[in-house]
């Protein structure tokens, strides 16, 4: 594993705390959450741009975009009690198997 993973692994969980912080926010009304938001997404950024000095642009942004959907879906049917009905969970399982097939059979996933 590359540190490039590393670094796509950082901006996905920072994004998500940002993503999840945003809802928290009530429009940038909370200072907390707020921050939260703002430092997170910079954090996400940053890494994802370290990310693309090796990991091919297309590759990394299904990645980020499909795990950080999934783990988002998660944390607010967790923490915000949102319901995830059968064609919400099909379809995530759906982008996770996606992101599994880029990372197992893709040449282009820059292993």
């Amino acid at each position: 594993m590359s540190i490039s993973y590393l670094w796509l692994a950082i901006a996905i969980v920072a994004e998500v705390a940002a993503t999840s912080a945003l809802k928290a926010a009530d429009g940038f009304t909370r200072l907390v959450p707020s921050l939260i938001t703002v430092v997170g997404y910079a954090i996400a950024f940053v890494c994802l741009s370290l990310t693309l000095r090796t990991i091919p642009v297309g590759i990394t942004y299904a990645i980020w975009s499909g795990v950080g959907i999934v783990l988002v879906s998660a944390v607010a049917w967790i923490w915000y009690r949102q319901n995830l009905d059968l064609p919400a969970l099909l379809g995530m399982g759906l982008i996770l198997a996606g992101v599994l097939v880029i990372n197992l059979f893709s040449r282009t996933a820059g292993h």
